[in-house]
C-alpha cells in the first residue's frame, strides 16, 4: 500500500517545487528500504498486539491445561510446569506477518500465493489447536485431515505454477545468454549451475514435499520455549538474502542463479517474517508467555516451502532448515524403526530416547534452555552451509 501511495503522490505533485519536496517519496521504489520498513512494522505490531492477544487468550481460557508429550514422558522434572500457558499464539505471528507484507509490498502473483498459503495453513493450525483445547489432550485435528489440506494446497500450488510461462531465466556464459526454466518442471539443485528437467509430474512431487515437508518439520520442532522461533528466525534470513538476489537480475546474473521476475518482493514478506518472528520470541522465550501452537508452525512451515518454490530453490531449504530436517527425520525413524522391530520380534525397539529429536536430548538430561541455545548453533551453520551453496557451484 506504501508503494502504491506514494507514487500516486508523486504523480498528482503539482509542479517541480512540490515534486523536489516530495522527492524522499521515491525510496519507497527500493526494495531494501521496504523491506526495512516492513520488519520495523511487523515487530512494533508484535510488541503492541502481543500483551492484548495473551489477555485475550487468557481470557478465553485458551490454554494448555493437559499434560504435553514431554510431560506424559516423564520430563515435568527437568523442565518448568506448562499447563495453563496460552497457545494460539501463532494468531500474533500471522496477523503482523500478513498486514505488514501488505502495507509494504508491491502485490504481485508470488506475494499473493505465499499469503493465500499462510492463511489457509493457519487456519488449519487454529482448527487444530481449538481441537485440542475442546479435548484438552494432545490429539487434536485427524492427521489425515490436516495431511488432506496441506497437500490439496500443495498440489494447487505445484499445477498453477506450472500452467504458468517459464518464469525463471539462468543467466550463462558471465550473463551473455538466456536459459529460460520452468518453476516446477525443470530443477535447481544446491552446488550446481544448470537446471535438470524432470517433468511435470515430478516437479509436482517436489512441490508438495517441500510445502508439506516444511510444514510438519516445523511444527515437529515446535515443542521447547523459543526453539521453533528461533531456528525460523535463522531460516528465514537465509531467504531474506535469496528472495532479494533472485529478484535482482544483475546480482542473479553475477552469481549464475536463477533469476525470477517479481521475486525480490518475497523479500518484504520475508523481511517482515522477520520482525514478526523477533516481537513473538519477546514473549515466547524461556518461561514462555504464549505459545505458537499449529496456528503458527504449520503456517511459518509452509511459508518457506512455498518460497524456496518460487525462487527456484527447494532443495536449499532442506540445507539451511537442516534443523527441521533432523526433527521431522528423528520422528519418522523412531516410528518405522517400532513398527519394523514390532512386526519382526514382537517387540517394538526405539532408536532415540524419545522423539522429535529435542525431546531426546531433554531425556538425556540436557536443562530445556540448553537444547534451545544448542539447536540455535547448528541452525546458523546449516545457515552458513546454504549462503555457501550461493558461490559454489
Amino acid at each position: 500500500m506504501f508503494y502504491y501511495l506514494s507514487q500516486q503522490i508523486l504523480d498528482w505533485a503539482p509542479g517541480s517545487d512540490w515534486e523536489s519536496q516530495l522527492s524522499f517519496l521515491r525510496l519507497f521504489k527500493y526494495i531494501t528500504v521496504r523491506s526495512a520498513g516492513a520488519a520495523v512494522t511487523s515487530l512494533l505490531l508484535c510488541w503492541w498486539l502481543g500483551p492484548k492477544i495473551i489477555r485475550w487468550l487468557k481470557e478465553l481460557k485458551i490454554g494448555q491445561e493437559y499434560a504435553d508429550q514431554a510431560e506424559a514422558a516423564g520430563l515435568a522434572n527437568v523442565r518448568a510446569n506448562k499447563k495453563g500457558t496460552p497457545t494460539m499464539g501463532g494468531i500474533l505471528i500471522v496477523l503482523s506477518l500478513v498486514i505488514s507484507t501488505m502495507l509494504w509490498a508491491q502485490w504481485n502473483a508470488q506475494v499473493e500465493l505465499t499469503l493465500l498459503s499462510v492463511l489457509v495453513l493457519a487456519g488449519l493450525g487454529f482448527y487444530d489447536d481449538y481441537a485440542k483445547i475442546l479435548k484438552q489432550s494432545g490429539g487434536g485435528t485427524p492427521p489425515r485431515v490436516k495431511l488432506i489440506t496441506q497437500f490439496a494446497l500443495a498440489a494447487f500450488v505445484g499445477i498453477y505454477l506450472w500452467n504458468l510461462p517459464a518464469r525463471s531465466e539462468l543467466f550463462l556464459l558471465g550473463g551473455k545468454s538466456v536459459m529460460p526454466s520452468n518453476l516446477v518442471s525443470d530443477l535447481m539443485l544446491p552446488f550446481y549451475k544448470y537446471p535438470l528437467p524432470i517433468g511435470a509430474a515430478a516437479g509436482i512431487v517436489v512441490v508438495l514435499l517441500a510445502i508439506v515437508g516444511s510444514s510438519n518439520a516445523v511444527n515437529l520442532t515446535d515443542g521447547l520455549d523459543g526453539l521453533a522461533t528461533g531456528c525460523t528466525l535463522i531460516v528465514g534470513f537465509v531467504f531474506l538474502v535469496f528472495t532479494y538476489l533472485a529478484g535482482n537480475v544483475k546480482a542473479a546474473a553475477y552469481l549464475q542463479i536463477p533469476f525470477v521476475s517479481g521475486a525480490g518482493e518475497l523479500t518484504i514478506f520475508c523481511a517482515a517474517l522477520l520482525g514478526a518472528g523477533l516481537g513473538f520470541l519477546w514473549f515466547n522465550c524461556h518461561p514462555a508467555q504464549v505459545f505458537m501452537g499449529d496456528t503458527g508452525s504449520l503456517a511459518l512451515g509452509g511459508a518457506f516451502g512455498i518460497v524456496a518454490v518460487l525462487i527456484h530453490q527447494p532443495f536449499v531449504l532442506v540445507i539451511a532448515g537442516g534443523v527441521f530436517v533432523a526433527e521431522a527425520g528423528s520422528v519418522i525413524l523412531q516410528q518405522g524403526w517400532f513398527k519394523y522391530t514390532r512386526l519382526r520380534t514382537g517387540t517394538g525397539r526405539r532408536i532415540f530416547l524419545m522423539a522429535p529429536l529435542h525431546h531426546h536430548f531433554e531425556k538425556k538430561g540436557w536443562h530445556e534452555s540448553q537444547v534451545v541455545m544448542r539447536f540455535y548453533i547448528l541452525c546458523v551453520l546449516c545457515a552458513v552451509v546454504a549462503l555457501a551453496t550461493l558461490k559454489l557451484r
